[in-house]
């Protein structure tokens, strides 16, 4: 018995997973376009001299991860309580100094303490 040759590509499964294709992606695309911060990026500004009268709370951030505000070590628990006896002195709002070696963690950490403690200008530099 001889067998016979098959010319035909059977297209159909094909065609089933492009659809299925399709219908995934119109469903993730719009998940897409949801963004999970909105950051409000500053100017390039040239430093100026500021007059001292701001009251500016700064906080540095160590490379070893460690918090530093009026050159005195805060502890991770003790860094809400502190930002909230700060904040009623310094009303101006937060800066963050962090060291380029700093975990993200730690800077995340402060901005999130900094927000419990009521403060609403954060600004962060790299030191």
């Amino acid at each position: 018995m001889k067998r016979q040759t098959f010319n035909e590509i059977n297209i159909t499964p094909l065609t089933d997973i492009f659809l299925v294709l399709l219908i995934l992606m119109m469903v993730i695309a719009p998940i897409l376009d949801q963004q999970g911060l909105s950051l409000a990026v500053p100017e390039y500004v040239e430093e100026k001299n500021t007059p001292n009268d701001s009251k500016i709370l700064t906080v540095q951030v160590t490379s070893d991860d460690k918090y530093i505000i009026d050159n005195l070590e805060v502890q991770e628990a003790d860094l809400l309580s502190r930002l909230k006896e700060e904040s009623q002195i310094n009303k101006d709002g937060v800066l963050i100094q962090a060291s380029g070696e700093s975990s993200h963690q730690s800077v995340v950490k402060l901005m999130d303490s900094a927000r419990n403690a009521g403060v609403s200008s954060i600004s962060i530099v790299e030191m």
